[in-house]
């Protein structure tokens, strides 16, 4: 068996077979730069749907990339694990000054444009619905501010942020872990985030289509998970909890951000509230229930003297307590194992 971050012969052969195709490493070259669907890669390198499905179905099978589906479409970005680390040492042989790759990068930030403009146009269009929301509660500085003295500095591999929305908890946290990945059912939503991480440079967050019910990572994978102003939405607030904590490595903390009991029922007539609100022991009951333990919990009220009708937004942090000295080694396995099924 080959150690951790090595290939086998059998496999290093078939992923430089599968990249001996021009096709096939103009596609690595252009999926190094950031993570395309296959109605991109189609435009940018001017082939048919079927062919390149073809070439990105061998590319997966090699292990060089991983392909996501999200509704109709299939994301493709460079794999994790050695099969990743042999396609990038493979893109950096390439000379990117190569007219053919200048080509190629060229149409594929043009594509990237046409897909972020479309991503802000669904923003603008639900801005105001938003800002009509946060200016119920106090303000998203303050909010952001508790987030960080809550999850505290400590460095972790691995944060998943489930209900990414904008994505903007990735960037909060970006400076803390090592990969972060947002997680959302929404796929203009995901637009939009992909958009706004782009601008911002960020080379080791990825957003993903995933169900936060059913996530599709093995258990005790994450040091970190974030569910901000998620659960207020979820007909089963519960069962998300609990999926979060399977997910969730022992000894990791689990950071959950949503508002405190309240009576605006226009919020869940006008804008899809399942729930208005959560006490902490119910918070804590769900906890319980996942095996998990509540370290801390704090409210964030409205200013004083702000007129009636505003929300509380409260924070609570909790863990997986550590039960083994094998605890570490269980993680380790989970993360090669989603290293090579991703």
């Amino acid at each position: 068996m080959a150690l951790a971050g090595e290939l086998e012969i059998e496999k290093a052969v078939a992923g430089l077979k599968a990249a001996a195709d021009s096709t096939r490493l103009r596609i690595l070259l252009l999926l190094s730069e950031g993570e395309l669907n296959v109605k991109d890669l189609t435009n940018i390198l001017g082939q048919s749907q079927p062919r390149i499905s073809r070439h990105v179905k061998l590319l997966g099978e090699a292990g060089l990339i991983e392909r996501v589906r999200e509704g109709s479409w299939v994301f493709c970005r460079l794999a994790d694990g050695p099969g990743g680390a042999l396609a990038r040492a493979l893109v950096q042989s390439v000379n990117v000054e190569d007219p053919t790759y200048v080509r190629d990068r060229q149409r594929a930030e043009e594509v990237k444009a046409e897909r972020e403009a479309a991503a802000q146009a669904y923003f603008r269009a639900h801005a105001a619905d938003w800002d009509r929301i946060r200016a119920l509660h106090v303000s998203e500085a303050e909010v952001e501010a508790a987030m960080r003295e809550a999850l505290g500095t400590e460095r972790v591999e691995l944060l998943l942020d489930l209900g990414t929305g904008t994505g903007r908890t990735l960037e909060l946290f970006s400076d803390i872990y090592d990969r972060g990945i947002g997680i959302d059912l929404n796929q203009s939503m995901l637009a939009y985030a992909r958009a706004k991480l782009r601008r911002t440079g960020l080379d080791h967050v990825q957003v993903r289509h995933g169900d936060i019910y059913n996530l599709s990572f093995p258990d005790g994978i994450a040091d970190a998970i974030v569910m901000h102003q998620v659960l207020h939405f979820l007909s089963d607030p519960g069962y998300a909890i609990k999926e979060a904590g399977r997910v969730l490595a022992p000894g990791g903390r689990l950071l959950i951000v949503d508002f405190a009991p309240h009576q605006l029922e226009f919020l869940r007539d006008e804008f899809a509230h399942e729930r208005l609100g959560f006490s902490s022991a119910q918070v804590g009951q769900w906890l319980s229930e996942a095996g998990l333990a509540l370290v801390s919990s704090r409210d964030l009220p409205p200013p004083a003297g702000s007129e009636s009708g505003k929300l509380t937004v409260s924070l609570w942090l909790a863990t997986r307590p550590v039960v083994r000295e094998r605890s570490l080694a269980r993680r380790s396995v989970a993360r090669q194992s989603m290293e090579s099924s991703l």
